[in-house]
C-alpha cells in the first residue's frame, strides 16, 4: 500500500542498521557458494517464526554478483545474541563458511552494524509504501518540510 505524501519515522529508542551480503566472486565455482547463498533463507525462516530474536524487518537486494540484505533489529544485544546462538541457524552456518573460507575464494561476504538513536536518525518517505526504519517502526506524516531532524523549517 502507498502512504500518499511525505512521511517520516522517529525512533523512541536505539535501534540496529544490520547491512549483511554475498559477493559471488568466481561464477563457475557453484558448488562453493550455493551453500552460501542457502544459508540464509533458513535463518530468515528461523527469525520468523522467532520475534521475540529482534529483527524487525528486512529485504534483499541484488546487484550483479553482489546481494545486500537490509535488517532492522530491536538492539545490538538482540543481533549479538542470535548471532552467537548455538542452537539457530547462523552459528554452524557461520562457523562452517569460516572453516572453508581460507580455501573458498569464489565467495566473499561481509556485514556492517549500525547503531541509530532517536536523536541521529533521518528520514523520509515519499509516495512509497512503508519501506526501511519506516517498515521496521512506522512512519507517520512528515512534521518537517524536508523530513528530517536537521530540518530548519520544522512546522511543528
Amino acid at each position: 500500500m502507498i502512504l500518499p505524501g511525505r512521511h517520516s519515522a522517529h525512533p523512541d529508542r536505539p535501534l540496529v542498521l544490520f547491512l549483511i551480503g554475498m559477493r559471488v566472486n568466481d561464477l563457475a565455482a557453484i558448488g562453493q557458494w550455493w551453500p552460501v547463498v542457502m544459508a540464509m533463507p533458513r535463518m530468515i525462516a528461523e527469525l520468523k517464526r522467532k520475534p521475540e530474536a529482534g529483527l524487525l524487518w528486512q529485504r534483499n537486494f541484488l546487484s550483479g554478483r553482489t546481494s545486500l540484505m537490509l535488517q532492522y533489529w530491536e538492539s545490538m544485544e538482540k543481533l549479538f545474541a542470535y548471532a552467537h546462538d548455538r542452537e539457530g541457524e547462523h552459528f554452524p552456518a557461520w562457523a562452517a563458511f569460516n572453516r572453508r573460507a581460507k580455501a573458498n575464494s569464489a565467495v566473499g561476504v561481509w556485514h556492517e552494524t549500525y547503531a541509530i538513536g532517536p536523536d541521529n536518525a533521518e528520514n523520509v518517505y515519499v509516495n512509497m509504501p512503508a519501506f526501511g526504519l519506516g517498515a521496521a517502526i512506522g512512519a507517520a506524516p512528515a512534521r518537517a518540510r524536508m523530513g528530517g531532524l536537521r530540518d530548519p523549517f520544522q512546522t511543528g
